[in-house]
């Protein structure tokens, strides 16, 4: 018995084809499993965000800051940031711990001079699981900027700077504190 097929020879060999094609995918699939994902360590998966958004500045060992980039190169991008002719010629990373209790927190501090006035700029960064210290691009930028002051401290509470100290109480003389939203601090690849 000889059936006919109402379907055009050409459609049905297209449907073959493409039901070649969907169970050639299936088998791709079978070979990535779903259980390699890094989405199963959480850990793995937080530096990969933070590697992603951002550049890792220094790591944490033994209570000591191992700079990665260095310190040259952090001079540098911080009289770039600035970009109004401040030169920075210091740069620290300071850990601000109010209690024991409480999670440490990281800044990346360059200071310097613009025009025989003191200024400098802070920039918190982000702790990953193995101590890593990274600067995100989203990072708020704390600006000092001393006025009749030589030399300026950033006040802090509850491990966030807040407001700012001159060094000398002479009448007239203080910190202004600017804070603004994002940086430039290394441009991108």
């Amino acid at each position: 018995m000889i059936f006919r097929s109402s379907i055009p020879t050409g459609v049905a060999a297209a449907m073959l084809g493409l039901a070649g094609l969907l169970s050639a995918c299936e088998t791709t699939k079978r070979g990535f499993p779903e259980v390699s994902s890094p989405a199963n360590d959480p850990d793995a998966l937080h530096r990969r965000q933070l590697e992603a958004v951002s550049t890792q500045v220094a790591a944490v060992a033994e209570g000591k800051v191992r700079y990665v980039v260095p310190r040259d190169q952090l001079a540098a991008a911080f009289t770039r940031q600035f970009g109004d002719g401040t030169v920075i010629d210091k740069t620290i990373i300071r850990k601000v711990q109010e209690t024991p209790k409480d999670k440490a927190v990281y800044y990346v501090v360059g200071m310097g001079l613009r025009n025989g006035m003191f200024r400098a700029m802070a920039l918190p960064l982000q702790t990953s699981s193995d101590n890593s210290l990274y600067l995100t691009s989203n990072a708020a930028r704390y600006i000092i900027t001393g006025v009749g002051c030589t030399f300026c401290f950033f006040n802090f509470e509850k491990n966030e700077i807040v407001g700012t100290t001159c060094e000398e109480n002479t009448g007239g003389s203080r910190c202004d504190l600017r804070v603004e939203d994002n940086n430039a601090f290394f441009p991108r690849r």
